[in-house]
């Protein structure tokens, strides 16, 4: 992995996450902004050009208000999961590119692949200022440990890890993966997210999909520094959590 770049990551709220770098910003399923304004005071000033990606119609993830929002200053794209389109939660106006599964948009700043998950959507897999991103959207090992049976179990599981090799035959590393770690799972609540570790290395880790159980959340991260990661604790939504 190069890093000749620096690029800031501010955490906004559930799965939403801004990554700003020289060029380029990138808004990762945004669904309301921070309190503080984060994103609605960054769109409103910058001179870039931002990206919208939404991995799947799940309102906690896609909000139709993207397309309405304003770049007086710099130039908008939207690239969304083909869910969105096919749930009519959103049309062609305003929409770059709409992706499935395996399919790619390119254009002279990123590159964006999508992968499976393991819920609605897709995984989103992005190349942008020499940085390797991942977003996972709801790809995650849901397999509900203290209530499922083990036959539930298993095929979540196998589930799981059959797209986590698709990523890995693709993708040996990533600067930076948002990964849930979702305490409602349990007490696995952060299998996927060892799992996900486990198969490909990560330098920077960002935890989602959390709230309100914050503290349980960020309980995994001694786990995920010890597997040779940075994990990146969250404090509040609209703060800046990383640059690199």
């Amino acid at each position: 992995m190069k890093n000749k770049e620096i690029m800031t990551l501010t955490y906004i709220y559930h799965s939403g996450f801004m990554l700003e770098g020289l060029s380029a910003i990138l808004i990762f399923d945004f669904w309301r902004d921070a309190d503080n304004g984060i994103v609605e005071r960054t769109l409103s000033t910058t001179h870039k050009r931002v990206y919208f990606l939404a991995s799947h119609f799940h309102q906690d993830h896609f909000n139709p208000e993207i397309l309405n929002l304003p770049v007086p200053h710099g130039e908008k794209k939207v690239i969304l999961s083909r869910d969105i389109y096919r749930r009519r939660r959103a049309g062609t106006e305003g929409v770059t590119a709409y992706l499935r599964r395996r399919e790619s948009y390119r254009d002279d700043l990123i590159t964006v692949h999508a992968f499976g998950s393991t819920d609605s959507g897709v995984s989103w897999a992005v190349h942008v200022e020499d940085k390797d991103i991942f977003h996972a959207g709801d790809l995650n090992n849901w397999h509900w440990a203290d209530e499922s049976t083990p036959q539930e179990i298993k095929k979540r599981e196998g589930d799981f890890l059959a797209i986590l090799n698709d990523i890995r035959k693709e993708c040996t590393a990533f600067d930076l993966v948002m990964f849930p770690v979702d305490p409602r799972l349990g007490s696995d609540f952060a299998r996927g997210a060892r799992q996900w570790l486990q198969h490909i290395p990560t330098r920077y880790f960002a935890p989602m999909h959390f709230p309100p159980a914050h503290e349980t959340a960020m309980a995994f991260g001694p786990e995920a520094e010890q597997m040779q990661t940075s994990f990146l604790y969250i404090q509040e939504e609209g703060e800046a959590i990383a640059r690199f």
